[in-house]
């Protein structure tokens, strides 16, 4: 498998490629899957106490800014996606009882409409693109014919996993002694909760870990059917023979990557000039060449999709697109359907963050580098943190997850910052592409800044050992440094960097890759993308 290795984050910034020149809307536009539906009916039980106590505090707003003397938890987690999942297992681990609050389903949008099934159609989509490549099969001594795939079956596939996911995530809780609270969480005060209709619990510590839900600029509508996000897409209920795909971040390329394997036609829609705009300019013009034109894939960049209109009555949906700058029309499309790949939004409407005094940025809960929630004068909320998607600092599963354990550690008397350019990212298209810290032009601004030199180190695939054994010799590995690594595995490149490392070389140099590595390593930490192989 080839792969294209760079030093480049996904940050929050990058996360929201606009289909359209408005702003990201505000909360009382978003809408949630469900999340309000409370429908979670899990067996695990709590205490009676704790199911049906309502106190005075829930009654009486007046008594809601008061903090409780006695607690019900030493932690509450609002939201059980990945980041809340892992903070509630490491609390355990650390003796605190522990309960989540989930209103929706438990994996939230990573395991039931993101990470998880999508990296089941990808699966798909890798080995469909293996068996449909005759030369490269031909070249490995195979000969295969007629590769073809059942679409409900994939499908099934990538349901089937979220579910079995899912189960694993809930019973891992239930095995620890995390109570599963079922509703919709709300802050009511200081170290107070409500959850469902009318339960009130009490916590010496709050995180909020509500996530995100996909960004829909205004003036496209949804269907669900013809025009989508990747909640629908991912239930890959048709394959469209052609599809416009508004946004060119890692969202959008791996759906390209699951469409043109299985026989679509793709057209990104990019607002600005170049795609995949928020990856290291070299590693996304190796991506462009690889990924993208060998591909039934064409592009229109630098501009804005102000209004799309779902397929009806036999009529396709049209799409019509505006010069990103000068705001004059530039053309129609009319395609199968649309999936808008535009970004994620935060989810924080109806946290009753006004209880508290904190008022979100554009949807985002204010943190500290610590998570620790900051109110509207700036202030720190005692006992209130918030991680994931919600903050808006990395918005990553893992990272997330990170956040989550950096809480916890806190919590048990042990400060800890996360340093989140050492959290990785990854799009899992075919090739994939892996970042981590900072893209080449920001480490050179950066180092102007702060009157250093940088090097910069680049090795290829093309001699790698496992790379040429497969047959799959493209790709790039750039900036990354310190690693011990295994022979033959394609991360052996990775090890030729740190070989070549040069302090106070402002070059870039070449570097030549070899078959044995014995490079000792010291006090290195990682942290992997999620979900990944050798996690």
């Amino acid at each position: 498998m080839q792969s294209i290795i760079s030093s480049s984050p996904i940050s929050p910034s990058n996360r929201l490629s606009y289909a359209s020149p408005t702003a990201l809307p505000s909360s009382p536009n978003l809408h949630f899957c469900g999340l309000r539906r409370e429908v979670l009916r899990l067996s695990h039980t709590v205490s009676k106490k704790t199911r049906n106590h309502v106190s005075a505090a829930l009654a009486s707003p007046d008594n809601n800014g008061t903090p409780p003397t006695t607690f019900d938890y030493d932690l509450v987690i609002i939201g059980a996606g990945v980041g809340g999942h892992g903070a509630a297992l490491h609390a355990v681990e650390k003796g605190l009882k522990t309960a989540i609050i989930e209103g929706d389903v438990i994996g939230g949008t990573c395991v039931n409409r993101g990470c998880v099934p999508s990296k089941a159609l990808l699966a798909v989509s890798g080995r469909m693109r293996e068996l449909q490549d005759d030369h490269h099969m031909k070249a490995l001594g195979l000969q295969v014919s007629g590769a073809g795939y059942n679409r409900q079956a994939v499908a099934d596939h990538a349901s089937n996993l979220a579910s079995k996911i899912r189960i694993n995530l809930t019973n891992s809780l239930k095995a620890l002694g995390v109570d599963i609270l079922s509703g919709f969480g709300t802050i009511l005060g200081p170290q107070k909760v409500k959850y469902g209709m009318d339960n009130l619990i009490t916590a010496k510590d709050i995180i909020i870990a509500t996530g995100s839900i996909p960004f829909v600029p205004k003036g496209i509508k949804v269907d669900g059917k013809t025009v989508v996000t990747s909640d629908h897409a991912l239930k890959l209920e048709f394959v469209p023979e052609w599809i416009a795909i508004v946004g060119s971040g890692y969202i959008g390329l791996e759906f390209s990557d699951v469409y043109t394997a299985l026989g679509s036609e793709v057209t990104f829609i990019e607002a600005l000039d170049q795609l995949m705009p928020g990856f290291d300019p070299e590693i996304s013009k190796l991506a462009q060449r690889v990924l993208i034109n060998p591909r039934k894939i064409d592009y229109h960049s630098g501009v804005f999709a102000t209004k799309i209109t779902p397929a009806k009555d036999g009529k396709p949906v049209i799409i019509e697109l505006i010069d990103a700058k000068t705001k004059e029309p530039k053309e129609t499309l009319e395609v199968d359907a649309a999936l808008i790949a535009t970004g994620r939004a935060p989810f924080t409407k109806g946290l009753g963050l006004e209880n508290i005094n904190v008022e979100t940025q554009r949807g985002f809960v204010p943190v500290d580098e610590r998570m620790r929630v900051i109110d509207a004068k700036g202030d720190m909320v005692p006992h209130l943190y918030c991680i994931g998607d919600a903050n808006g600092k990395l918005m990553l599963a893992h990272a997330a997850s990170a956040q989550g354990i950096s809480v916890v550690e806190q919590l048990s008397g042990k400060d800890h910052v996360l340093n989140h350019l050492s959290v990785p990212a990854a799009c899992f298209t075919h090739p994939e592409i892996s970042m981590v810290g900072l893209t080449e032009p920001q480490a050179k601004e950066k180092a102007k800044k702060e009157k250093f030199k940088i090097s910069v180190a680049k090795t290829s695939f093309k001699a790698n050992t496992k790379a040429l054994a497969e047959n799959e010799g493209e790709g790039l590995a750039k900036d990354i440094k310190f690693a011990v690594h295994a022979h033959p595995t394609l991360s052996e490149v990775l090890d030729e960097l740190f070989k070549s490392a040069q302090v106070n070389v402002d070059e870039h140099r070449p570097v030549a890759s070899s078959s044995i590595n014995n490079v000792p390593c010291k006090d290195t930490v990682y942290l992997k993308p999620h979900p990944k192989g050798g996690k």
